[in-house]
């Protein structure tokens, strides 16, 4: 039953994250996303065969605590955009921004039931929403964090960056996903600390689960 509620959470998670990025290129001008059928709040439409399958399953058979995935990328015209460059930071942004408003609005609920079935099963969506947005934040490709980071550089230093994290951002993200050094990877041991902060501050009952 928990599996199930986490495998749930997952996809809601997932789905809003994407539907968010979809819904802001459109309100910026761009439809494709949306012609592609990505604003949609099917999880089917945003199923990546790499992110949202292979890579959470290796991270649970390799024993990982943490474990996260992503979902297939949402497509872009920046030739829709009216300013490419900040556009397409704000669409990349808005995915982390949702999900750190729904971990917010269900803690606010969840807050209302503490220890009971509401709350173990508001719980999981809380905590992968509020896990899925700091991920997404770390400045890599094909993370969300990488096209903000590059969207507020200058112009030359966001072409350059551009440009390397689209040849090894994918590499360097694995590197760092998977628990290579004693069993923890180092992306683990950077952001969980900030996970746990974020989370007891919007759900203190969940250090009581």
């Amino acid at each position: 039953m928990t599996i199930l509620i986490y495998i749930i959470a997952f996809a809601i998670t997932i789905t809003v994250h994407e539907a968010a990025h979809a819904w802001m290129a459109d309100r910026l001008g761009d439809p494709t996303a949306r012609l592609a059928g990505r604003l949609s709040l099917n999880p089917i439409a945003h199923i990546d065969i790499y992110g949202t399958v292979i890579v959470p399953l290796l991270l649970i058979f390799f024993g990982s605590p943490f474990v996260v995935g992503w979902a297939k990328p949402v497509p872009i015209d920046p030739y829709n955009l009216e300013n490419p460059k900040r556009d397409s930071a704000l669409i990349s942004f808005a995915g982390p921004f949702v999900n750190m408003a729904l971990a917010t609005v269900l803690a606010i609920v969840a807050r209302l039931f503490p220890i009971s079935p509401i709350f173990n099963i508001l719980y999981p969506v809380i905590l992968l929403n509020i896990t899925l947005a700091i991920f997404n934040l770390i400045p890599i490709h094909p993370l969300d964090g990488g096209k903000v980071l590059v969207g507020i550089l200058p112009h030359k230093e966001g072409v350059e960056l551009d440009r390397f994290l689209n040849q090894f951002g994918l590499i360097l993200l694995l590197i760092l996903i998977f628990p290579l050094f004693g069993g923890v990877s180092l992306i683990s041991a950077v952001i969980s600390p900030i996970v746990n902060t974020i989370t007891h501050l919007l759900v203190p009952a969940a250090s009581l689960i």
